[in-house]
Parts: C-alpha cells; structure tokens; sequence
C-alpha cells in the first residue's frame, strides 16, 4: 500500500500531518504514541521574537468546536532553533516551521534565521490568524497583493519548501491561491480558523481576554471541504487540507476533494492519538476498498 505524497521539494511518508498550535512541538505528544510514524509536523508558530500572547482566557467551547486566542505565544525564532529543534530533527520525519510577522520585513528576518538550523523542511507562512494584530497592514491574507508580498519576503530567503496558509473570510480563495503562486508559494494550506466570538449573557461581556477569537473543529469541516475544492478546482498547486478533520472519513474528504495532504489540529485537545488514529483508518479504508495508492484518491471527487 502506497501512502507516500509530495509537497514542494518535501516527500511525506503518509498524507497525515499535525497542525500549527494544537501539537506544541511535538515533545507533549511522544508519551501518547510513536511520532515518526507521522507523516510530518507543523510546529506551534514561530516569530522573530518572543511573544507573551493574549490575556487570558483564551479558550472556549463551543458547539462542535472551540474558539481560542491563544496570540501566538512562543520563545521566539532563536530559542526555538536552539532548544526546539534538536528533538524535533531526531524524528527524523519533515519538519515544517510555521512562521509569522507583522511584516514582510519581520517575515524576511525570522526566515532567515531558521532557514540556516539543521531539520527545517519548509516554511509554512501565516498569513491569517484571527486573534493577533498583523501591525501597520491589515492580515496578509485578505488582500493578494499583501498576500504576494509575504510569500514574496519569504522567497527571497529560502529555496525550501514553502506553504502558504489561508484565511477562509475571504470572498475569493482561489485568488488568494494564485497570489501565493505568483510570488513562489510551492503550496496553500487551508483552511485557518474563522474570526468568531463568545459572550456570555450573564455578564454581557466576551468570554476571552482578546474578544474574538479563531473557531476551529468540526464544525468548520463542511466549509474547510469546500474552499479546498475551489482552490484545486481552479489552481494547478498542491493543496494542505485542514479544519476539523477527527477521523479518517473526514481526512477522506479533503483528499477526495483534491487536497494532497492533511493536518490533524483541534482533535488533539480532546485525543491526543488523533492523528495516528485517522492515519490508521486511512490505511483500513484503503485496505477494505481494494485501493493501492493514496494517489487514486486524491481529486476522485466525482462533481
């Protein structure tokens, strides 16, 4: 049975990937189940320096999902590279650095950096989260020129593989793909989590320190679903389909609709073996369906 997939110059052993910011970097995880057997990582998002994130709380139940702003915490690109690193490389499985900055200079400078440390398979842009301010420009991800000009940074400083990740509040997400494309993206990863918010009716006030939030989980999975169709409808790029995705039926259906990989993400919070989990029920559909390559797979959709 061949489950092997290519993003860019990276060769995944399987189409199962965990998503940014619901994995850590991947050492809470190991007590749980055997990492390398994978098909790759996206780290917790990484900027040129430290940042504290949102006041708490920062996140909320929701039905069918969650919303969170967590604001990015992380120790910044140097003490990531020098303490984060070293475990995630002896995975020995690609390692893919989710990365952020207020602006296409700040993009430049923190893929500058990691581009140099030993394990780095690519980069995968934030272009979109919902509960950080992107500073002087508005999120990268609602304007393809801006979208253009981060991926664009980025380029100048890798020849790796990069992947851009996309908001689903847009009116265009094909044309936001095309943007990515033009200006050297080797893939789109979508969706990122919608802008949402919680209130609490006792006290009339917003139930996260930050307000709003990004919703995430299940309950996203229908319109993650569509936006990947649209986009390898439309586009000749490799797609990464995330939103919800729990079991293997769900991760299906982002492979079906043309998506060449998946990432598993909020289904963590509840099980941490998710990933492997829907890895295993890929594999047992294959098997049940008589299917030798996850290839046949990809983009059967019948429409």
């Amino acid at each position: 049975m061949k489950l092997d997939t290519t993003i860019g110059k990276i060769k995944l052993k399987n189409p199962v990937l965990v998503a940014s910011g619901t994995f850590g970097y991947g050492q809470e995880f190991a007590p749980f189940f055997n990492l390398r057997k994978l098909g790759g990582i996206v780290t917790k998002t990484v900027t040129l320096n430290p940042r504290i994130g949102n006041p708490p709380p920062r996140i909320v139940e929701t039905p069918s999902g969650m919303v969170n702003a967590i604001g990015l915490q992380n120790p910044g690109a140097s003490v990531f590279a020098k303490e984060k690193m070293p475990y995630l490389k002896k995975l020995g499985i690609p390692i893919i650095v989710s990365i952020m900055g207020h602006s296409p200079e700040e993009l430049e400078a923190v893929t500058a950096l990691l581009d140099k440390v030993p394990g780095v398979a690519g980069f995968e842009v934030n272009l979109s989260c919902p509960n950080v301010s992107y500073g002087p420009v508005k999120m990268f991800a609602h304007d393809p020129a801006l979208t253009k000009k981060a991926i664009g940074a980025v380029r100048k400083k890798t020849r790796k593989t990069l992947i851009g990740k996309l908001s689903p509040d847009v009116s265009d997400i094909a044309e936001m793909a095309e943007a990515a494309k033009s200006a050297g993206a080797d893939a789109v990863a979508l969706i990122n989590t919608l802008g949402a918010m919680v209130i609490n009716p006792k006290t009339r006030r917003p139930v996260l320190g930050n307000k709003t939030g990004g919703l995430s989980g299940p309950c996203v999975r229908p319109v993650a679903v569509r936006l990947v169709y649209e986009v390898c409808s439309k586009i000749k790029l490799p797609v990464v389909g995330i939103g919800g995705i729990v079991t293997a039926d769900d991760a299906l259906q982002f492979l079906i609709a043309g998506a060449a990989a998946v990432q598993v993400g909020t289904a963590h919070f509840a099980n941490p073996r998710a990933s492997l989990e829907v890895l295993e029920g890929l594999q047992g559909f294959m098997k049940k369906e008589k299917i030798n390559d996850v290839q046949e797979l990809i983009g059967s959709v019948q429409a």
